[in-house]
């Protein structure tokens, strides 16, 4: 096989992750309301995605107020949209490896409008000044000056990453700020750019929380029970290296099982969990998110 068509089936399965995960955007815009069911979102949208052709590339997160990245529903999530909040909804989509990763902020609250616009246009901010050679320093301050000028406040402590086969975060990052340094982004590479806001009186960081729903394989390594091991193998021949939630083994195996074996898989450290991050003052984030393919004289968003 030639490398050319090799590179463009690659492309082709980006696009149309790309392209599923800009429909489940609009299907999240319809169904996510004042009272929805948390698990029902995610269900409706995750259940979409294979209906769309695609494969979750991570659970679908919900961020409600101050709540900022990795909440997912558990089992049996009794959680809802609450009144005036802000809601984010980041979508992470897979054809064979392929990722698209984007997000978006929900306002159920009139004052919070401005606080999502700002992230959305530190987005476009960023697409705009992505091309070959261009530092990730750069990126960051275009981002940062954006949601300063609608008088909000950027995430420091969150960034955009690279993304590759199988792979959501690899090596380099986007920042949200100014004077972070971390080479330069390239022809060829693809990110996801996801500016976060918060407002002006915040920290402007996010802490973990102990809540952990997400999870993620990293090694085979000896273990003591039965179960833990047809857990372990399940997740390394369906997801990967790829994020994954509790919830979608309590579909295969029974809730003690899954408790009990997840205890082993986490001191064996054969995954790794994601605590759910939370703004470390309380106040409520915004989030904006694309993925772009880097091209010769700037970028393709694919989201």
């Amino acid at each position: 096989m030639s490398m050319g068509s090799t590179v463009s089936e690659a492309l082709e399965k980006y696009l149309e992750a790309g392209r599923i995960a800009a429909k489940l955007k609009d299907e999240a815009t319809r169904i996510v309301k004042v009272e929805t069911s948390l698990l029902e979102i995610c269900e409706r949208l995750e259940g979409l995605t294979y209906r769309l052709g695609g494969e979750p590339a991570f659970p679908l997160n919900i961020g409600v107020d101050d709540v900022t990245a990795h909440y997912t529903s558990p089992p049996e999530d009794e959680g809802r949209i609450p009144e005036d909040s802000i809601v984010k909804i980041d979508l992470g989509i897979h054809i064979q490896g392929y990722i698209a990763d984007t997000a978006i902020t929900l306002t159920f609250n009139p004052n919070y409008e401005d606080l999502a616009a700002s992230t959305e246009e530190a987005l476009e901010a960023a697409v705009e000044a992505i091309k070959p050679g261009v530092k990730v320093s750069q990126i960051g301050a275009a981002i940062e000056k954006t949601i300063n000028r609608f008088g909000y406040k950027p995430i420091r402590n969150l960034m955009g990453h690279r993304i590759e086969r199988y792979s959501l975060h690899t090596g380099k990052s986007i920042p949200n700020v100014s004077g972070i340094e971390g080479g330069a982004v390239m022809e060829g590479e693809i990110y996801a750019v996801e500016p976060f806001a918060t407002l002006q009186d915040a920290t402007g960081l996010v802490r973990d929380s102990p809540q952990r729903y997400i999870f993620r394989y990293v090694k085979e390594r000896r273990l003591k029970s039965k179960d833990a091991k047809a857990i372990l193998e399940h997740v390394k021949n369906n997801y990967r290296t790829l994020p994954f939630a509790s919830r979608w083994l309590a579909a295969r195996f029974p809730r003690d099982v899954v408790e009990r074996s997840f205890e082993e898989l986490m001191e064996s450290r054969c995954i790794h969990s994601y605590n759910v991050l939370v703004e470390a003052s309380g106040k409520p984030v915004a989030q904006a998110e694309h993925t772009v393919i880097v091209e010769r004289d700037g970028c393709r968003v694919i989201t």
